[in-house]
């Protein structure tokens, strides 16, 4: 109760009885000391009071400012969300931007792509044109040439019936002016007979020495043939005879050079091993500007003659020496190609021209190799280093090389063992040897020559091909040319692979290596080096 209203209170009741007036009073004393202790506990009450709406003043405030902070809270949520849902939003926008520029980039891709095939159509069509115009244009260039060998075949054939019409004139002339000479030419025959008889017997024994001898096959058929200073003796003649068209040996017999003559002289070469495509060069370029032209026996063999020494000129070259000392000369080739002569052979030639030269016996698998080697090392006078039989041949050219290197030497030639060109174990042995050398000296060898038996005809061609891949040949020597050997096939390897020709091989003797010299071997081959 408030203290105003516990006065009001006690007043009123105080006023009912008069009577009472002293108690009253002691009650108004009382009261007042009661109001006092009412004044102070409502004082107490109303600061408790105070103290309550102050708490509840902070409690309100509080909770204002949590309802503040929770709507603060829930507002920064919804910007989040919304800030979220924008940057989701961006996101998506930035995807369906990329996905456009990437469907652009594929529709231009595309577009490209479909564009440079299109181009590519278009110049594989203009391609394909061309070359149908010029598959036209070449066929027509073809029946046109054919169209004119035609008619300069005919026109040949016109003049050969005329040149032929003259010379039947020709003979006939000459047949009634032998008739009449017929008579003194039968008495001096008579005087001459037992004189030509021995001389017959005579030729025929030279003919049979020299079938004994077996000459190339160009030379004899070409030495067949007649001259113009033939003997007036009957005699059968032989097959170049015979391919010029020679009845009597009293004149020179002319005969065109025409497509029969051709065919034969070809056929004539490819049996000299000189090969069907270096036969048909030659005889094509005989007959540029002669073609139905007469020739005798001594005109063709000239044609011949030069014609081969045209395609050997180029390749007549002497071994190169170099200032690189030791100058590594690897010699490789064929069983019983004669590699280990023609190694005795040239160094005492080199020896012989002021070169030191060692020689190392790298044939360590055949049977007394090594022994063979030292005896021509012997008779030129150089020394042979060697390896027990049956070890690594690259290893010997290894120490060799470091040995030669020592000695202060100008040429190491390299003995190798024979080997078959179509056995791949034996000639990976030779390319073992190659990369070992180039391990103590990447350049070397400085030169590889590859030793050619001349009786082994067109295989030689073979033995070329498969040797020089493997160890990088640089030149040719050719040996056993003084033996059945029809030598054709040297022709043949210069017109095919232009490898140089050092030397050529006539002989067992120390001194039988030659220098190759095309015009003479040209010479030699065709048969006039034998008139």
């Amino acid at each position: 109760m408030s203290f105003f209203k516990k006065l009001k209170s006690k007043l009123f009741k105080s006023s009912s009885k008069l009577d009472e007036g002293l108690d009253a009073i002691v009650a108004d004393g009382g009261v007042a000391e009661e109001v006092e202790t009412e004044i102070a506990d409502t004082a107490a009450e109303q600061a408790a009071e105070e103290e309550e709406r102050a708490r509840l003043a902070e409690i309100a405030a509080e909770e204002a400012r949590l309802r503040e902070a929770e709507i603060a809270e829930a507002e920064a949520a919804k910007q989040r969300l919304a800030d979220e849902q924008a940057a989701e939003a961006r996101r998506e926008a930035a995807l369906k931007a990329e996905a456009e520029r990437a469907a652009e980039a594929a529709r231009f891709a595309a577009e490209k792509r479909a564009a440079e095939e299109a181009q590519a159509a278009a110049r594989d069509a203009e391609a394909r044109l061309r070359a149908e115009e010029q598959a036209k244009e070449a066929a027509a260039r073809e029946a046109h040439a054919a169209a004119r060998a035609e008619e300069e075949r005919r026109e040949a054939a016109a003049r050969a019936a005329a040149e032929e019409a003259a010379a039947r004139a020709e003979r006939e002339a000459a047949k009634q002016q032998r008739a009449a000479e017929e008579q003194a030419r039968t008495r001096a025959a008579e005087a001459q007979a037992a004189r030509l008889k021995a001389e017959e017997e005579a030729k025929r024994t030279a003919r049979e020495a020299e079938e004994a001898a077996k000459p190339s096959a160009a030379a004899a058929l070409a030495n067949s043939a007649v001259d113009e200073e033939a003997p007036t003796e009957e005699k059968k003649p032989g097959l170049f005879g015979r391919l010029l068209g020679r009845k009597e040996k009293k004149t020179v017999i002319r005969r065109e050079l025409d497509d029969d003559m051709l065919e034969a002289l070809e056929e004539l070469l490819i049996a000299s091993d000189m090969g069907v495509d270096t036969a048909l060069r030659v005889t094509a370029n005989m007959a540029e500007g002669r073609f139905g032209k007469k020739l005798s026996t001594q005109e063709i063999k000239e044609l011949l003659a030069r014609e081969i020494a045209t395609i050997m000129e180029p390749v007549a070259r002497p071994m190169p020496l170099y200032p690189k000392r030791p100058q590594v000369v690897l010699v490789v080739g064929v069983n019983g190609s004669g590699k280990t002569t023609t190694i005795g052979k040239l160094a005492s030639q080199f020896r012989a021209a002021g070169k030191k030269v060692v020689i190392a016996a790298g044939d360590t698998f055949r049977a007394a190799a090594v022994e063979q080697l030292q005896v021509w090392g012997e008779r030129a006078g150089v020394p042979v280093l060697t390896a027990p039989e049956g070890s690594d041949p690259a290893s010997l050219a290894f120490e060799a090389m470091t040995k030669a290197e020592a000695d202060g030497a100008d040429l190491l030639m390299i003995d190798t063992a024979g080997r078959l060109q179509n056995r791949a174990d034996l000639m990976e042995e030779l390319a073992k040897i190659v990369r070992v050398i180039r391990k103590k000296d990447e350049t070397a060898p400085h030169n590889t020559l590859l030793v050619l038996d001349a009786t082994t005809g067109q295989n030689a061609l073979n033995q070329v091909d498969v040797f020089r891949n493997i160890s990088d040949v640089s030149g040719l020597v050719m040996t056993k040319l003084d033996g059945t050997a029809k030598g054709g096939v040297l022709v043949a390897l210069a017109d095919k692979f232009g490898l140089p020709i050092h030397a050529i091989g006539v002989g067992e003797q120390i001194d039988d290596l030659a220098p190759f010299d095309p015009e003479e071997f040209a010479q030699a081959l065709t048969g006039i080096a034998a008139e």
